[in-house]
């Protein structure tokens, strides 16, 4: 019924495995532990079977299917995001804007329109805002409304819609398609943040940023790091056309960039006294708490793959 290629479907297939495992997992510690709660845990790896199941639904029906799936995400994060941070009432007819700004920036990535792609919400929306802000006459609060609207542009449309110019670009491996090259950034950004946590469990001691993230330590930060690259060679020839070499680098730069990702918005909510950034996603919170990391590895992995490859 989808012509998929092989070493995505196979990339596929290997995440459903993992999936099943793992709740094959969680089953028999509930089993096994009747009267301890698991609540968190039963959700958790049943919202992970519908995030899976629909971005793999999307990578097999194609590239305009992924672009506007990413968008929709792009939106769900930026509605999520005016949803926590407080904002003037005038500041609604700024926010109309910033989500008009969605459809055209996923536009240009669709149509590979790298030149309008790159500049489009870093200086025409960044140009246009605070004017827009000027005729609404409202000065009071101004420098703090146009930064927050600006930055939260940045993260939740900008950063996401390197993945949808990804999922339209001709440089792919042929064996694995544009879903080969989503699936490694995708793959690899969650597997940092989970190789992360079960090394900071194994072997973390010394915090990194205790005031910000009591949990990052520095055993944990090394250890995801290390086998995020590892892996990330590993894969990088088999799902994108990088290099084993360059595969490292990639994973690098992807357990770093997921990393501060991480942090950041562990700032943000902080900053703001909240735990989770929303209740959208049971037992992760928040569609920023899933996609904090990604938001981070992608723009960074984009434009190293973007410059590797471009010669």
């Amino acid at each position: 019924m989808f012509n998929i290629p092989s070493h995505a479907f196979t990339m596929g297939l290997s995440l459903m495995i993992l999936l099943i495992i793992a709740s094959i997992i969680v089953f028999l510690k509930v089993k096994q532990n009747p009267k301890k709660d698991y609540q968190e845990l039963v959700l958790r790896t049943r919202s992970w079977w519908w995030m899976i199941a629909i971005i793999l639904g999307a990578l097999f029906l194609g590239a305009k299917a992924t672009t506007i799936l990413f968008a929709f995400i792009s939106f769900l994060a930026l509605k999520e995001f005016y949803s926590i941070t407080p904002l003037r009432t005038v500041d609604r007819r700024l926010v109309f804007w910033a989500y008009l700004a969605i459809p055209i920036q996923f536009y240009f990535a669709y149509i590979q329109w790298f030149g309008m792609f790159i500049i489009f919400i870093p200086v025409y929306m960044f140009l246009f805002l605070p004017f827009r802000s000027v005729m609404i006459g409202e000065t009071k609060g101004f420098i703090r409304a146009n930064a927050v609207i600006q930055w939260s542009l940045m993260l939740c449309v900008f950063g996401f819609s390197h993945i949808a110019y990804l999922a339209n670009i001709d440089r792919i491996n042929i064996n694995a398609g544009f879903s080969g090259l989503i699936l490694y950034l995708l793959f690899m950004t969650q597997f940092n943040d989970v190789s992360q946590y079960v090394s900071g469990k194994c072997f973390g001691k010394r915090k990194i940023i205790p005031k910000v993230s009591p949990n990052k330590t520095w055993g944990g930060f090394l250890g995801g790091f290390i086998v995020t690259t590892i892996l990330s060679a590993f894969l990088a020839p088999y799902l994108t056309i990088l290099t084993m070499e360059q595969g490292i680098i990639a994973g690098m730069l992807i357990a770093v960039s997921g990393f501060v990702g991480d942090v950041v918005l562990s700032s943000v909510k902080r900053d703001l006294q909240i735990k989770d950034s929303g209740t959208l996603i049971p037992g992760h919170g928040g569609i920023l708490d899933r996609v904090d990391s990604l938001m981070y590895s992608t723009p960074i992995f984009f434009h190293y793959f973007y410059y590797i490859t471009g010669a």
